[in-house]
């Protein structure tokens, strides 16, 4: 259980109101195992992907839209009938090279309690119980002169509305920056090119800030101002060649408990994460903008604001400006209260059925605090393969699985833990990205998930999947925890379970043909060939597991593709669950990391 981002809610839902249950079935019937100290009645809903977790004694439950959606209220609580919020527009595309502004970061609006931009309370009912979530989508970058970056879209959680971030200014022609949740930074021109306003429209506390100006010049060394973020303006480019920074995001603690690193948002200056709604940095020549904290992308190399940030996307390179980041809608209650103590910590924890499970969505440390606690039971996925750059490639291997819950057909030994020492490292791995658009080019393999022992050889790592084949020769599928699928024109698969492991982290991929791509291994099957010259092959099955209480599947492989059709766009391999990337042109999903125990 915990947090994690995803873009398929239906798939990803990880708790499915089991700790609920769990806490009404043992603890107000009289179960043992944890103190409980107050009867649970805390809200029942559901909608977007839902995270459990501890912070002090209470418990809260966390949805997590990273996508559009519904939250549903059916049954109402005695903790109270508001929920907290937060709710991240879509950030800005950045403006063109050499001297274009940084992207506006979406609006920021939340009402957490004690966060310095809280608005009021946000009461819900169950009559009617529905309120619907739309998740604003990044603005692309510019990649002429006449053109800004564009503006990002709007993200709503019923009747709150945070606006899509304002496009930069790029050089000389429209040089001005957009306004928006926070507005863009002005490209370079004469005149000095101001900034979008921040904050438009107003609202209470302001959802952002605006962005910096340009230089004022018409010939080289151009400098881009940054764009707004969520807690302050972009910096004015004030020297010839130099991009000015992107306005600092705001962290927020909502989704994860506020001691470990956050499961969702990005790094920042304080320890934790879970930065939002950072600005762009400005474009230069040579020197640009860094991005503001909370996903704003930095300037110079066009980079890209965060997905699932609503990060502001950085200004231009040769290649245009950067795309903004999409944004996010996170709704939060509390479930219940305890007062037990779990016999570690690291990740998210959360109960369920007499268990403690600490779920890791990035890297962290498990640490066994009790020495009642002898071993654990454990889930290690790995992040997932990338598929080749177009329609003609195979689909990306499934990131390797390996776990040794009973009774599950592929668990492997137990795994002894004790206090003496007690710091267990987990590595969760960063999906395959995607490489360039074209029949000849390849993605990355996804990187490997580890649980460190200190005491070897009980160190258990499973395999990053393996990347999809290229088109006409160019490359086979790649090895990997599962094996990528071959490409058409080529065909040859690449081999899963590797390097070996008992029993078996994955399978292999399957064979292209002379116009069809084939599917990427999975943990549970290898990935479907090519059958016939209209027929891609099917991405590998995942396996399913309840380490977190109910049946979720992970490591599928991604799909093949049908070259002599109209492809579809390649689809990435969902966060946090170790999928392939399927064929034309599609990143892997991150891994994951489980560990459960007996409370």
């Amino acid at each position: 259980m915990g947090a994690r981002s995803s873009r398929n809610t239906t798939q990803n839902n990880r708790s499915d109101g089991h700790l609920l249950e769990y806490f009404r079935n043992t603890f107000v019937r009289g179960g043992g195992g944890t103190n409980f100290v107050a009867p649970v009645s805390g809200l029942t809903a559901t909608g977007g992907v839902i995270s459990d977790y501890t912070d002090g004694p209470a418990v809260y439950r966390a949805h997590i839209f990273t996508s559009t959606g519904t939250f549903t209220v059916t049954a109402p609580g005695t903790f109270g009938d508001t929920v907290e919020y937060l709710v991240v527009a879509g950030g800005a595309g950045g403006g063109n090279s050499p001297g274009g502004g940084g992207g506006g970061a979406g609006g920021f609006r939340t009402n957490l309690s004690g966060h310095p931009l809280a608005g009021s309370a946000f009461p819900v009912s169950t009559s009617p119980g529905s309120y619907a979530v739309t998740i604003g989508g990044g603005g692309g970058g510019s990649s002429t002169a006449s053109v800004r970056g564009s503006n990002g879209t709007n993200s709503v959680f019923g009747s709150i509305t945070s606006t899509g971030g304002g496009g930069a200014g790029t050089y000389i022609s429209a040089a001005p920056g957009s306004s928006g949740g926070s507005g863009g930074g002005g490209g370079t021109g004469p005149g000095t090119p101001s900034g979008g306003s921040g904050n438009t429209p107003p609202t209470s506390p302001p959802q952002g800030n605006s962005g910096g100006a340009g230089f004022n010049d018409s010939s080289p060394p151009f400098g881009g101002g940054g764009g707004g973020g969520a807690t302050a303006s972009g910096s004015a480019a004030t020297s010839p060649g130099s991009g000015g920074g992107g306005g600092a995001g705001s962290q927020i603690l909502i989704g994860g408990p506020p001691a470990t690193t956050q499961p969702i948002g990005t790094p920042g200056p304080n320890p934790g994460g879970g930065y939002f709604a950072g600005g762009g940095g400005g474009s230069g020549n040579p020197t640009g903008g860094s991005g503001g904290a909370g996903g704003g992308a930095s300037a110079g190399t066009s980079s890209n604001g965060t997905s699932s940030t609503g990060g502001g996307g950085g200004g231009g390179s040769s290649a245009g400006g950067g795309s903004g980041g999409s944004g996010i809608v996170v709704v939060r209650y509390q479930i219940a209260s305890l007062t037990a103590t779990a016999k570690a910590t690291g990740g998210a924890i959360s109960f369920y059925s007499g268990k403690t499970i600490h779920q890791f969505l990035s890297s962290g440390t498990f640490t066994v605090t009790s020495p009642s606690l002898s071993s654990v039971e454990y889930l290690v996925v790995a992040g997932g393969g990338a598929s080749g750059g177009s329609a003609y490639a195979g689909g990306g291997g499934a990131g390797g699985f390996r776990t040794n819950v009973p009774g599950h057909p592929l668990a492997g030994s137990a795994f002894p833990v004790s206090t003496s020492p007690g710091v267990y490292p987990v590595s969760v791995g960063a999906g395959g990205s995607k490489g360039a658009t074209g029949n000849n080019q390849l993605g990355s393999q996804g990187s490997s998930s580890i649980l460190t022992s200190p005491s070897a050889p009980q160190t258990i790592t499973s395999a990053g999947g393996g990347r999809g084949g290229a088109y006409n020769g160019a490359a086979p599928g790649g090895a990997g925890g599962s094996g990528g699928g071959g490409a058409s024109n080529d065909g040859t698969p690449g081999p899963g379970n590797s390097p070996p492991t008992s029993p078996a982290q994955g399978t292999a991929g399957g064979t292209g043909n002379a116009t069809g791509s084939a599917g990427g291994g999975g943990a549970g099957g290898a990935g479907g060939s090519a059958p016939n010259p209209s027929t891609g092959g099917a991405g590998g099955v995942g396996s399913p597991i309840s380490i977190s209480g109910s049946a979720v599947t992970y490591a599928s492989g991604g799909g093949g593709e049908v070259s002599a059709t109209t492809p579809g766009p390649g689809v990435n391999g969902t966060e946090s669950t170790g999928n392939g990337g399927s064929a034309n042109h599609a990143s892997g999903g991150s891994g994951i990391v489980i560990i459960a125990y007996p409370s």
